[in-house]
């Protein structure tokens, strides 16, 4: 598993074995929120840009836009948070995630913070 990428909107990136990557938000951002009674997920086969608004999440306390740093195309969604949006708040960088993108150009995650640039930032 290759190390996470992270926004400063608090959104998690992992480049996977395949050249997807995998996107959901963060344990500080899921703690912010609290709990999380809906995920509305973007359908598998949009085109993204970097910046679209791609998701929602919607807890007890707020909702929210999840934002794609990067362009590709979604490729697969947790179809499990449906039925159970409490596991972006119990399992964020596990069971949690949003979706599967396959990007126009992976390189783009560079730019992005690494874990100790991303913990600074929120501290």
């Amino acid at each position: 598993m290759s190390e996470l990428k992270y926004t400063e909107d608090h959104e998690w990136l992992r480049l996977e074995k395949d050249g997807r990557v995998t996107v959901g938000i963060t344990d500080y951002a899921q703690d912010s929120l609290g709990d999380v009674v809906y995920v509305e997920l973007p359908e598998v086969g949009r085109s993204v840009k970097a910046g679209d608004e791609v998701a929602v999440i919607e807890s007890v306390k707020a909702a929210g836009d999840i934002k794609i740093p990067l362009s590709g195309t979604i490729v697969e969604i947790n179809s499990a948070l449906a039925d159970q949006p409490e596991l972006v708040n119990s399992d964020p960088l596990g069971d949690g995630w949003f979706f599967r993108l396959q990007p126009d150009d992976a390189t783009a995650l560079d730019g992005l913070m690494n874990e100790d640039a991303y913990k600074k930032s929120v501290e």
